[in-house]
């Protein structure tokens, strides 16, 4: 049975750091594109950050230098640091898994499996 499972959130000030992780189980981890996406309140879920079998990674312009995505396929667990954070970062975070044919995935409906998310505040 695959699973994918998120922690690591919670609310966190303005310019602070989060660090969420994602394990995953059930099916082959290291031959699997991992992305983070986000869904703020009323918004679309959006593509955050991925990160292929070969340890390349893509992010949205809306976090890069600020955010990490990262993997080890050891504890078949993909990260997501996150600093800087501001108050738009404030979304329910998922993590998702596509079968890597070496590309980058940024469309949700591209992805197989699909964690049950975890939530992000950014507040003072």
């Amino acid at each position: 049975q695959v699973r994918l499972v998120e922690s690591g959130g919670g609310l966190v000030q303005p310019g602070g750091s989060l660090r969420l992780s994602c394990a995953a189980s059930g099916f082959t981890f290291s031959s699997y594109y991992m992305g983070w996406f986000r869904q703020g309140p009323g918004k679309e879920r959006e593509f955050v950050a991925g990160i292929s079998r070969s340890a390349y990674t893509y992010n949205a312009d809306s976090v890069k230098g600020r955010f990490t995505i990262s993997r080890d396929n050891a504890k078949n667990t993909v990260y997501l640091q996150m600093n800087s954070l501001k108050p738009e970062d404030t979304a329910v975070y998922y993590c998702a898994a596509k079968f890597d044919n070496y590309g980058h995935y940024l469309s949700r409906y591209e992805y197989d499996y699909w964690g049950q998310g975890t939530q992000v505040t950014v507040s003072s």
